[in-house]
């Protein structure tokens, strides 16, 4: 039996699991993640042990992914895609990989801002994109995405490259709020606003506010609540002066990207897919995905860890469709290479 999808098994694991009878693989399920926590077995384990369906998954970048499956075509093995970003689920959408779920488990778990229109994909955690700033350098912190742009900022802020999929998506949610004139101007202001050259992650970029380096970072939250929890080289024990700002409460309010999770079009498993997606959905698998990185839940009720709690209560943008966000990539790039945003 030749499985080369599978990973997380040894030459000696994969010859003790070829050596079982048939049975044993009647019941799987093949997952291609972008998702590269190791703790993800523990999640996987307890569907297995709930449902009797082996999961079998190997995990890279959305990118390389969606291109082994253009290459595997018809024969693809992939049943259920997890992506960190819905703006890489929208590069798989576009290649026609994807196929429309039918259940009622996932519409009444997952608000309808965070499903695909024509349930193509949905989110399984949020991943909220903030302002910090230091707060002995800076006495008026902007309180909004927009206010970024402006001149008295000049100087002071740090953010990843055009390239990096959480500042397309949120450039995209600015088009969709603004149109792209609007959301032209907006790059251009920000960009006469860097303190230095677009680089790095956003650890990176809250590292910076630690060094001096820049005033304001934008980030995603939980790149900060992950140096509250553990130790974070540059940024835990060094994190009293930063503050952050939850942007727009007074509108739309806090851009927030998802997790999201999809059937492949050439699933040979569909059922069980299905049920592994309406798994994702689970106290439990909730619960996996808001502790092991300090995401919040997708679900209403289930609660995020305290280092995720302790940074306070925001609105969230309801508004904007999450799906805007995989819509309006391509013009967001675009407006990121004509400003050379970089």
């Amino acid at each position: 039996m030749k499985l080369p999808f599978l990973t997380r098994q040894t030459a000696v694991a994969f010859a003790a699991i070829t050596a079982v009878a048939a049975p044993a693989f009647a019941a799987e399920v093949n997952v291609y993640s972008s998702r590269h926590y190791d703790t993800d077995d523990t999640l996987y384990a307890k569907f297995t042990e709930e449902t009797g369906i082996s999961v079998n998954r190997i995990e890279a970048k959305a990118d390389e992914l969606i291109a082994r499956m253009q290459a595997e075509g018809d024969n693809s093995p992939a049943d259920v895609l997890l992506t960190v970003d819905v703006g890489r689920m929208d590069r798989a959408e576009a290649e026609g990989l994807l196929q429309a779920y039918d259940s009622q488990v996932i519409e009444d778990a997952i608000p309808d801002h965070m499903e695909h229109p024509e349930n193509l994909w949905f989110g399984v955690s949020q991943r909220t994109r903030i302002i910090f700033y230091a707060k002995d350098r800076v006495e008026n912190p902007p309180q909004t995405y927009e206010a970024l742009a402006d001149p008295a900022y000049n100087d002071q802020i740090c953010i990843r490259t055009s390239s990096n999929i959480y500042n397309q998506s949120l450039m995209a949610s600015i088009i969709e709020t603004h149109g792209e004139d609007v959301a032209k101007e907006w790059a251009a202001g920000v960009r006469e606003n860097l303190a230095r050259a677009p680089q790095g992650g956003d650890t990176d970029q809250l590292r910076g506010i630690v060094s001096g380096e820049c005033d304001i970072a934008v980030s995603n939250h939980y790149y900060f609540a992950r140096a509250l929890e553990k130790d974070v080289e540059g940024l835990s024990g060094k994190t009293d002066n930063i503050g952050w700002v939850w942007p727009n409460q007074d509108d739309r309010g806090t851009h927030v990207n998802l997790t999201t999770a999809a059937m492949l079009a050439n699933a040979p498993n569909p059922d069980n897919a299905l049920k592994l997606m309406e798994f994702l959905t689970s106290d439990f698998a909730q619960q996996h995905f808001a502790s092991q990185n300090n995401e919040f839940p997708a679900v209403e009720g289930i609660e995020p860890t305290s280092e995720a709690k302790s940074m306070g209560e925001f609105k969230a943008d309801t508004t904007t469709p999450t799906a805007a966000f995989s819509a309006n990539a391509g013009k967001a790039q675009a407006i990121f290479n004509e400003v050379s945003w970089d």
